[in-house]
Parts: C-alpha cells; sequence; structure tokens
C-alpha cells in the first residue's frame, strides 16, 4: 500500500490553553469491540468508536470475511456477527495500513479458523516484525509465511481445530496475549499466556462481557491468562471511553503551556493505561480527576489540567508497560522540566510505528531540547519550563504519534515548528489539529 502524498504542517507557539474537549473513543477498545462483536451470533452496537484510519481498517477486514458493519447517521455501529468458527475466506488481500494492532489481533482470530488471509499494510507497518506473533500462532497450528524478518506483506493459513498452548510472553506486549487468546476463541481446550510483566487487560474483560470463560490467576512466573476454546459469544452494546493516549498530548499540552486549564473529558483510566498520569503527578503535574465514574466496564473520569513547574524523575521501570504508547509525550513535558529525566524500560519504542526513541531523539533536538539517547529510552535535560527555541522541520516517519508529540513541544517553542507530514495523525485522532485549535481560541 502507497502512502498518500505528504502533508507538512506548520505548528506555531500559542498562548494560554483554555477550555474544554472530548478525546476520541479509545482505540484498543475500538479494535477489539469490532473483532468480538464480529464473532458473536446476533447483532451488536457500538457508540464513541475511534472512527480513525486504524479502526477502519479493522471494520474493512472484518467486513471481508463475513461480518456486517455498518455507521448510522447519528455515529452508531452495527454489527451483525458470524459466530465464533464462521469467519469467511476473504476474496482479496486484508490491507491493515499503518494498524498493527489491526495486524496482530486478526492474525489471532485467522489462525484458528480454516480460511487463508494476506495482510498487507503501509510502507511504516511493513517494517514492523510480527515474529513474536507468528512464534505461538505456529505452535497452534497456524502456517503462516512472511517476507524476510516476518514482516509484511505475509499469508496466513488458519488451522481448524487448532492446537491449545500454554505460552510464556518473552517481552511485555498486550498485542500478542491478546493474538494467543484470540486463536484459543475458536480452539478446543483450554489455551494459556503466562504475563511476566502485566499489561493493558481490555481483551480479558471484554471477552468476559462477551460471556467468553476467561480466568486469570497469579502465580509465581506471573499472571496465567487462560481462555475456553469454542465459546459462543453474546452480543453486546459497547459505550467506548475516550482514549488515554490520545488524552496524553492534550493533558501534556496544558501542562507545559503557561497558565493553560483545560479539561478533557471522557478520559478512560484503566490502570493499565494509566502510568503516563501516574508519572506527570510525579514530576509536579496538576491532574485532578472529576466524576470519576465507569462506562463499559472501564474506569472513566473527565481530567481538569492546569499548568504546572514540572521537576526531572527518574521515571519508575513498572510503570512501562502501563504507558508505552505514551513516552513520546513524556519525553515533550521531560524536555520542559527542571533538572534530568531518565526515562527508561521502554525497548518497545524501538519497533512501534517507528523507532520512537531514535525519532524523538532527533525531533526534540532539532528544536533545542538537550537529549541523550540510551537503548531502551532517553535522558533528557529540561528547560526550567522555558520555551525551546523551535525553528526546525521535524521528520515524522509516519507516526501520529511522534507527529503529535512534536505538535504539542511546538506550543512553548519561541519559533515555528514544522512537520514534514502531518497526514499520520489521521490514523487515530483525526480532530487532533482542530481541538487544539478551539483550545487557543477559547484563550484569545
Amino acid at each position: 500500500m502507497a502512502h498518500p502524498t505528504p502533508h507538512p504542517r506548520t505548528i506555531s507557539p500559542s498562548g494560554t490553553l483554555t477550555g474544554r474537549v472530548r478525546v476520541p473513543g479509545d482505540k484498543s477498545i475500538s479494535h477489539r469491540s469490532l473483532m468480538f462483536s464480529a464473532l458473536a451470533v446476533g447483532t451488536s452496537t457500538v457508540t464513541g468508536l475511534l472512527e480513525g484510519e486504524d479502526v477502519l481498517a479493522t471494520a474493512a477486514a472484518l467486513r471481508q470475511m463475513g461480518a456486517s458493519i455498518a455507521r448510522s447517521d447519528d455515529a452508531v455501529w452495527t454489527i451483525d456477527g458470524v459466530g465464533v468458527g464462521g469467519l469467511l475466506q476473504p476474496a482479496s488481500a486484508l490491507d491493515m495500513g499503518n494498524s498493527g494492532t489491526s495486524t496482530r489481533l486478526l492474525m489471532g482470530l485467522i489462525a484458528s479458523h480454516p480460511i487463508t488471509a494476506t495482510f498487507i499494510g503501509d510502507a511504516s507497518l511493513s517494517k514492523r516484525p510480527m515474529g513474536r506473533v507468528i512464534t505461538p500462532l505456529t505452535q497452534m497450528g497456524a502456517d503462516i509465511t512472511a517476507s524476510p524478518g516476518g514482516r509484511l506483506p505475509l499469508m496466513l493459513r488458519g488451522l481448524c481445530p487448532a492446537v491449545p498452548i500454554r505460552y510464556t510472553l518473552p517481552v511485555a506486549s498486550a498485542q500478542v496475549k491478546s493474538a494467543v487468546l484470540l486463536a484459543g476463541l475458536n480452539t478446543p481446550g483450554i489455551t494459556s499466556v503466562i504475563e511476566p510483566v502485566a499489561t493493558r487487560d481490555h481483551s480479558e474483560r471484554m471477552l468476559r462481557g462477551f460471556g467468553a470463560t476467561v480466568t486469570v490467576e497469579a502465580a509465581a512466573q506471573g499472571k496465567i491468562i487462560s481462555i475456553t476454546g469454542e465459546a459462543e459469544l453474546k452480543p453486546q452494546h459497547i459505550v467506548v471511553p475516550g482514549d488515554p493516549s490520545s488524552a496524553a498530548f492534550l493533558v501534556v499540552a496544558a501542562t507545559i503551556v503557561p497558565e493553560s486549564d483545560v479539561v478533557v473529558e471522557n478520559v478512560g483510566l484503566n490502570p493499565t493505561r494509566a502510568g503516563l498520569f501516574t508519572a506527570l503527578r510525579l514530576m509536579g503535574a496538576s491532574i485532578e480527576e472529576l466524576d470519576r465514574r465507569e462506562v463499559g466496564g472501564e474506569p472513566v473520569a473527565d481530567l481538569r489540567v492546569r499548568h504546572a513547574a514540572l521537576t526531572g524523575i527518574e521515571v519508575p521501570p513498572d510503570l512501562a508497560p502501563s504507558m508505552i504508547d505514551e513516552y513520546p509525550a513524556l519525553f515533550v513535558a521531560a524536555a520542559f522540566a527542571t533538572g534530568r529525566t531518565i526515562a527508561r524500560g521502554a525497548e518497545e519504542l524501538r519497533v512501534k510505528e517507528s523507532d520512537r526513541i531514535a525519532a524523538m531523539a532527533a525531533a526534540l533536538s532539532a528544536i533545542g531540547a538537550r537529549v541523550e539517547e540510551v537503548e531502551d529510552g532517553l535522558l533528557i535535560d529540561g528547560t526550567g519550563g522555558d520555551p525551546l527555541p523551535g525553528d526546525a522541520t521535524i521528520a515524522t516517519h509516519l507516526d501520529h504519534r511522534i507527529a503529535m508529540s512534536l505538535s504539542v513541544a511546538a506550543l512553548n517553542c519561541r519559533a515555528d515548528v514544522t512537520l514534514d507530514d502531518a497526514s499520520p495523525v489521521a490514523t487515530s485522532y483525526p480532530a487532533f489539529f482542530d481541538q487544539i485549535a478551539h483550545l487557543q481560541g477559547d484563550a484569545a
């Protein structure tokens, strides 16, 4: 898949940010709500779905395999499922665009169905290794032929019945865990994943909600998550909470731009996803939870964020799995703190949409931050709250989080910052630039 023509965008320094905004639906939950609904017997509805390119890629792939998925004018999505075991042979390749989540989870779903699928993606996704998913799915019986390095394009031939396994995750990854559990849905017997380090638990929560038998037990080697196969999923009405990974950029923006006062509404605060907010509070950020509640089985609150002076910290290593996608936003916050921030334990960033450690080191250095790159993170000496020089063009590497992180940093620079391509932002947060403009307009 060819990436569309780049769309450069220039970000100018901002005055105070004030007002209220609502972030898009959680990307992880949006993907899973479509997948599990497609495997239920009957009609499910989803409200609050993130309508970014990644989630739409999941919807398109599920349609190709027999699910009926439609959106009403009032943004309610209706899914008529095919039942576990009922996926149909797709007539053409499944185009995953830029979505690693779509790819890895759908590989899991298909692995225990008697069908063959070819996965393709854009230039960025085609550089990302899939070996960590290929290994357990091959153990379950799937036949997978990948491009060199375990990359896309790849062809997967599912096996039915597949073989239940007990698999220990070699590296913390919710996507690999979920892929194995999804393969286990249509596999006779009990499939188990041993998780030495806890990762986001949306799959376990939602599969239970759909009626699957999922158990979680503590053991000496970590959590053991097990699913009983040949499940029958029941249709659900799902309300998707706001994405904490998207909220991260607005929270950091309000924190670093002087005199800002912003309320970010409807933010999911699942403890396996909220590590960034913990780290920012350790640095001195002012993040107040308003109207804490539960939405669709997930804890949610409105976050009131006010500008605050930050102090550099050594980020606790045990926070890494619960904030892996938010490290780029944390790096930006650290660039404006007083003193040094040591942010390590994030090797996983090397194999995201881009090498986010190298990309953020280069981008922050280009706008004047003092950054030292190490294998598993960055060491950042902050400005003490002063603006950075800016006046640079940033390579976003087709990565939405790099683009949004540097857009936030640019709000507290002395001169403009230009993104070489802002179009990847649409994969997860289509309204991002409009919402920043809204917060700037309210300040006027």
